[in-house]
């Protein structure tokens, strides 16, 4: 099935936002794991659980643009931007 051009903006942008959850995640860890060589633990365990939960809704971005691709979830109408 071939998605409108609404629906294609809106996938691209699930997975846009997805990507971008998923390399800031990254990189508070990496800090995090810097905190810790540090000693900072409690800062560190703090940055650690903000990048885990990064990666819970990166997840959940990725699965609507998996909907969106098999038409369960439709844009109603073209948003302006």
């Amino acid at each position: 099935m071939t998605l409108t051009r609404p629906n294609q903006q809106l996938r691209r942008d699930l997975k846009d936002a997805a990507a971008l959850l998923k390399w800031s995640g990254v990189d508070l860890f990496g800090v995090a794991k810097r905190l810790l060589a540090a000693g900072d633990d409690i800062s560190a365990d703090e940055l650690m659980m903000i990048a885990l939960s990064y990666q819970t809704m990166e997840d959940k971005l990725a699965g609507y643009a998996d909907e969106v691709k098999a038409a369960r979830i439709i844009r109603a109408a073209e948003q302006k931007t």
